[in-house]
């Protein structure tokens, strides 16, 4: 491609205008679904991908997300700059066309465009439509051309502020706080987005700076999904050499990097034109169509058996498997508006045969590997076998005991899913005080004696067979692992509520693991909160307030430190049914925490260390981590 006569030849006859601007701030969600705080990152993504577009197509090596002191964002690229000559259909700015009107911009110009993020890019607009002000900067030229909006509508034609000699874009708006519920980003949660996005653009920098903590972050990877491989499976006992397959045809691209580790968790990530489809698709079916093609016939091949006696399936190949599926491809379709699922039929066929060929060739000149990969897939699937009997003899014993809902549960009497929720208490610290003090209409309880059974290192015989973890999965109705289904989600919030101590935490770690490990995607749709009781109540004569942070004093609530008598709350158990209610329980005055996956890559490494049986890790853990703790409780 010559990119110096693509990069000359971009002005304004390249960017499309299909509809105009108006319905976006009257219903914002037909194009962002949601106006809480989860949307804000959408909006940044917005920008960002543009950015990344422009990388995609060889244009871009440096990307910066600043969040400013006031909650504005700024994002950066040295691409190729916005057009600013004048639109022949608007009569405007081509940079005043993209900005305000819907479906304007240069992704629907396949010369400009081999690949994008579908129609990323062409949503400038409902960016700036739902900002309270937006800024352009544009360095061409020698020139810098600048404009400002105002809940989208410009302040003054496009005009010339300053000359320079850099060739850079720079996007700064601020959400409009009447659109969204919240503007507080969390720096966390950006910064694993942009780490993902410099796994997957090798070659390009990403940086992230915060100017209201002065956190920076740089990302630079050289060797892409590779080096996020290694970095997943980190020190876990490998069972294969790493896979990279790397395959292009008909202007489309398959990156894949592949490895089996001695584990029972499979971690596979998916994604089309550097988006997330986290339900997968054509895509990633047919890289797992081809791993179970290949390792069928190859058993065949060698123990001569008939194809009708046994095969293996999907959950056996995907069984210890880390990997991470990447395609570009001009124009992909989506199953739904969230474009988690990608639709293209064609792509599944190239990426089963790119796969297939790969592993043929490589296993015929490496059968100890295949040996060892062979293996571990049997024990999988004679794991299966075993615990679908257990399920059976179960199921005989006790007809329907798996679909009657757990005695234990006092359930809510909307039978809905939307506004409902499920609290699961330890029943001896609040089990009682909750189900007495809580809202039955929408407000269910499950109580668990205990501590629930640590599902990162038991067999699937022995979780199927714990009486705890049951419960929980008949309480949420979806099934598990393969067999889990979120449609049938019976409550539109999990919300555990455990004690503020050392054993409260425990517990909540090990069901966040069961979540995490068997019911993966109802933590990724943010249907799991954890309840945030609070740890003292400071009492001044006629005035008490809760308290949920460690770092606060009675000074910060204009009480005099002297005459403030501190109680500690080190369980639920130590509040009565009404300050239960009143502190935890109440949607009107109580506080949850969201849980979510805001690094895949690190959040599987820290349930490696806290829940698996490599001892030393998890001392080396607590020994790095021992001096950010205060007040620990023993």
């Amino acid at each position: 491609m010559n990119t110096t006569n693509a990069a000359k030849t971009y002005d304004a006859s390249h960017i499309k205008v299909l509809e105009w601007l108006e319905p976006v701030r009257q219903r914002p969600g037909m194009y962002i679904w949601s106006t809480d705080f989860k949307w804000l990152y959408h909006m940044v993504q917005e920008i960002l991908d543009n950015a990344v577009d422009e990388s995609l197509a060889w244009f871009c090596t440096n990307i910066t997300v600043i969040l400013n002191e006031d909650w504005s964002v700024s994002i950066s690229d040295n691409g190729r700059w916005i057009p600013v000559d004048k639109h022949e259909k608007t009569g405007r700015s081509a940079l005043e066309t993209v900005f305000t009107v819907l479906h304007a911009g240069g992704k629907f110009d396949k010369e400009v465009y081999k690949v994008s993020w579908w129609l990323h890019g062409v949503w400038a607009s409902v960016v700036n439509a739902l900002s309270e002000w937006l800024k352009v900067q544009v360095y061409k030229d020698g020139k810098i051309y600048e404009q400002n909006y105002a809940r989208w509508i410009p302040q003054w034609d496009l005009q010339i502020i300053w000359e320079t000699e850099k060739s850079w874009t720079t996007v700064t708006f601020m959400p409009d706080d009447q659109i969204f519920e919240t503007l507080e980003f969390s720096e966390s949660i950006e910064v694993a987005r942009i780490k993902q996005s410099a796994y997957l653009t090798p070659w390009v920098t990403f940086t992230f700076i915060s100017k209201k903590s002065w956190l920076r972050q740089r990302f630079y990877f050289e060797w892409g999904i590779k080096t996020w491989l290694n970095n997943l499976v980190w020190e876990q006992q490998r069972l294969s050499s790493a896979h990279y397959i790397n395959k292009e045809w008909d202007k489309c691209l398959a990156e894949i990097a592949f490895q089996f580790v001695n584990t029972s968790n499979d971690h596979t990530l998916s994604f089309v034109n550097n988006i997330p489809t986290k339900d997968g698709g054509t895509h990633l079916l047919w890289f797992k169509s081809a791993l179970l093609k290949i390792i069928n016939e190859i058993w065949k091949e060698k123990e001569k058996i008939d194809k009708k006696i046994w095969e293996y399936q999907y959950s056996d190949v995907t069984d210890g498997l880390y990997a991470i599926v990447t395609v570009k491809i001009p124009e992909p379709q989506f199953e739904w508006q969230t474009k988690w699922r990608l639709g293209n039929s064609y792509v599944r066929w190239q990426v089963e045969d790119i796969v297939y060929d790969y592993l043929r060739e490589f296993f015929a000149k490496h059968e100890d590997e295949f040996d060892k990969i062979f293996e571990k897939i049997d024990l999988a699937a004679r794991a299966r076998l075993a615990a679908k009997f257990a399920r059976e003899t179960v199921l005989r014993k006790n007809t329907l005991a798996w679909w009657v809902l757990p005695g234990k549960l006092a359930d809510c009497a909307i039978k809905k899913r939307e506004w409902t929720e499920l609290y699961i208490v330890e029943w001896d610290s609040a089990g009682w005080s909750a189900k007495q003090w809580r809202d039955s209409k929408f407000q269910a309880i499950l109580p668990l004696r205990g501590k629930i059974l640590n599902t990162e290192q038991a067999v699937i015989q022995k979780i199927m067979a714990n009486n705890e973890v049951k419960a929980l999965i008949t309480a949420i109705w979806c099934g598990i692992k393969d067999s889990f289904d979120l449609t049938w989600l019976r409550y539109d919030k999990i919300i555990i509520m455990t004690d503020a101590d050392v054993d409260g935490a425990h517990i909540r770690t090990l069901l966040l693991t069961f979540f995490f490990r068997f019911m993966r995607p109802l933590v990724d749709a943010w249907h799991v909160y954890a309840a945030c009781p609070p740890i003292y109540k400071f009492n001044e004569w006629k005035k008490s307030v809760y308290v949920y942070d460690e770092a606060k004093t009675p000074s910060d609530f204009d009480m005099d430190p002297s005459k403030v008598e501190v109680q500690r709350y080190k369980g639920l158990w130590e509040m009565n049914a009404e300050q239960l209610r009143e502190t935890t329980m109440d949607p009107n005055t109580r506080t949850l925490n969201q849980i979510t996956i805001e690094d895949a890559e690190e959040t599987d490494r820290l349930f490696r260390i806290l829940m698996w049986e490599d001892v030393q890790s998890r001392k080396h853990f607590i020994l790095t981590h021992a001096k950010t703790v205060r007040d620990l409780d023993i």
